[in-house]
């Protein structure tokens, strides 16, 4: 959701830009760059299975015996810093070159797209175990670990009334 946003915010700034100086140009072919992105998301996402990232990375699970200290944003910003910094510096500079922010939209719908149904797996196994996954600390540079702990089981009746899945 977050690169999602990402690229509505650097396409208001491309076209804001552009309008400013007139660029009927680059409207359009920033355009283009953004369908053309769209369709790269979206053939790189299209997978029902969990890539093999975030298996490793739920397989690799630490259990835990207590919920550990939650800070969201904390973790959002340690996890997406290049994110961040890189919606930022394209905002900065298209005041100068409009170009900029038309071509990091592009890159932030891919990867919006490309992860879109990375969480599915996630969801399924806390439903499927009655865990809960919380984002350990760890440095911002280093890959993302996961303390998998006990959580509530979610019983989901079925079509026939049982809670047998």
């Amino acid at each position: 959701m977050l690169s999602a946003g990402a690229a509505t915010m650097l396409a208001v700034i491309t076209v804001a830009a552009a309008s400013s100086t007139v660029d009927a140009t680059l409207v359009f072919v920033a355009a283009g760059w953004w369908l053309a992105s769209a369709l790269i998301g979206a053939f790189v996402g299209r997978r029902d299975r969990v890539s093999q990232q975030i298996a490793r990375v739920l397989a690799d699970a630490k259990a835990a015996t207590m919920m550990p200290e939650h800070r969201p944003g904390a973790v959002i910003v340690n996890r997406l810093w290049p994110l961040l910094l890189s919606t930022i510096a394209a905002g900065i500079l298209g005041i100068v070159a409009p170009q900029i922010p038309a071509i990091a939209t592009g890159f932030a719908i891919i990867w919006a797209l490309g992860w879109r149904r990375q969480d599915a797996a996630v969801l399924a196994i806390e439903e499927r175990d009655g865990v809960t996954f919380f984002v350990e600390s760890t440095s911002p540079v280093r890959p993302i670990k996961l303390v998998r702990a006990p959580g509530l089981r979610r019983d989901v009746p079925s079509l026939n009334g049982t809670n047998l899945h």
